[in-house]
């Protein structure tokens, strides 16, 4: 395994040019695409969360239908990721795209409608959570087939600037649309959103190469994807995509650190965050918290951009114990300023260690197989966050909400010890040509 790939690629190795990932048209396009997404898709979980308390009022119900998209999530995720390296990707964010728009039309006129019930959100639940699957690994893989290796990190960087920028937005109008006119008509964003983002996607048009070039760094379309379709099963694709996954130690520690952190953290946030403001602060005030984490995000990307450490990997999963702020403010201080300085940072250490782990996935996974690498990550990591989502619900009834909230902050704050006392995470390095890590 090496850090810097050759190979057959659509864009060169190196770029010297100043406007650095936007000199690269795909690039723009994928930027555009992957903003106009999620414009609409951060109103969601906003709008669902409040459309199943105006149904029931129940903690329990809210985390039952989020926890069916997270099961219908995690159960496609692997065959997601088949697709992804099979098909062009491009293609693949198309046809997803399409599909989210038509789920949550429909979920947005149930709602709407006044005929929306617990088990139609279930069902239509499961049917999105089916189709994010298939497009999350297909939009992480194909980065590097947008732009030279030198550029992966400012790439990734851009990219989820541009895109927390456009959660803050969401969320924001989103809070402002639910507590106006009601939940429904913020699922109607979202459904446009994906829609518009469809077309997008459409614009990327990467090459399509008429080989079967298997060298890891290949980042045509075609190399990544459809010209694979023909060539083997299933069953040895995903065999082939857990051996890339197995083989380094410091990938699978460090989903493994995220399987329990995702399930505290989510539940905490997902289901007990909307209990808690609706008992307080109210529900417009839920949704400037929510765009305070986004807009911790957005200054992680700004400082992602700038900043470039050598062990950019080990400093963000270290960062990832202050999640744990978030969870303990909304457990012993949940007033509105606290929370959202609390949401803030967390949403910095998360995204320096997202980045951070974009680089390194990107850098040494090979080409055709990152989207099967990126669907076990995004399995592993997702897998236990329906039980944190089924469970926070009745262990807040049992043994209170405060306590529930410090319970899951304490658990999140022991995954990240446990992942950074390993020295495989600590000595993978940032920069493209280093040794190689395992």
């Amino acid at each position: 395994m090496t850090d810097d790939r050759g190979g057959a690629s659509s864009v060169p190795r190196r770029s010297h040019d100043r406007r650095g990932p936007l000199a690269h048209r795909p690039f723009r396009w994928l930027l555009a695409a992957r903003t106009t997404s999620i414009l609409g898709n951060a109103v969601a979980p906003i709008a669902l969360a409040f459309a199943v308390l105006d149904l029931t009022g129940s903690a329990a119900d809210l985390g039952l239908v989020v926890a069916a998209r997270s099961v219908a999530n995690v159960a496609v995720l692997l065959f997601g990721g088949v697709i992804a390296d099979r098909l062009p990707r491009d293609v693949v964010l198309v046809g997803t795209s399409a599909a989210a728009a038509a789920t949550q039309g429909v979920v947005a006129a149930l709602v709407i409608s006044g005929t929306a019930t617990i088990p139609s959100l279930v069902v239509m639940s499961v049917l999105n959570g089916a189709v994010a699957a298939v497009s999350l690994p297909a939009a992480a893989a194909l980065v590097p087939e947008t732009v030279p290796v030198d550029l992966l990190r400012p790439a990734n960087a851009l990219l989820r600037l541009s895109v927390n920028g456009g959660s803050v937005v969401g969320a924001s109008a989103g809070a402002g649309i639910v507590a106006l006119v009601g939940p429904g008509w913020g699922l109607a964003v979202d459904a446009a959103g994906f829609a518009l983002a469809g077309a997008l996607f459409a614009r990327l048009r990467l090459p399509r190469a008429s080989g079967t070039e298997s060298g890891a760094g290949s980042g045509s379309g075609a190399d990544s994807g459809a010209a694979r379709a023909g060539g083997t099963s299933v069953v040895a694709d995903l065999r082939e995509g857990w051996q890339e996954f197995t083989r380094r130690s410091w990938v699978w520690i460090v989903v493994a650190q995220f399987a329990v952190l995702n399930a505290a953290f989510v539940g905490a946030t997902t289901v007990l965050g909307p209990v808690v403001a609706d008992e307080s602060f109210g529900r417009a005030g839920w949704g400037l918290v929510v765009a305070a984490q986004t807009v911790g995000l957005a200054i992680g990307a700004v400082i992602a951009l700038r900043w470039r450490p050598r062990r950019g990997l080990a400093i963000g999963v270290g960062l990832m114990a202050l999640t744990a702020v978030p969870v303990v403010t909304l457990g012993l201080a949940p007033v509105l300023p606290a929370l959202i300085a609390a949401f803030a940072l967390g949403g910095v250490a998360l995204e320096i260690f997202a980045i951070s782990w974009d680089q390194s996935l990107q850098s040494r996974i090979p080409r055709e197989a990152l989207a099967r690498v990126y669907s076990y990550d995004m399995v592993g990591s997702f897998v236990a966050i329906p039980l944190g989502e089924v469970l926070v619900g009745p262990a807040a009834h049992a043994f209170g909400t405060g306590t529930t909230l410090l319970t899951c902050a304490a658990i999140i704050v022991v995954a990240t010890a446990a992942a950074l006392s390993t020295a495989s995470v600590r000595r993978v390095s940032s920069h493209t040509g280093g040794p190689p890590a395992r």
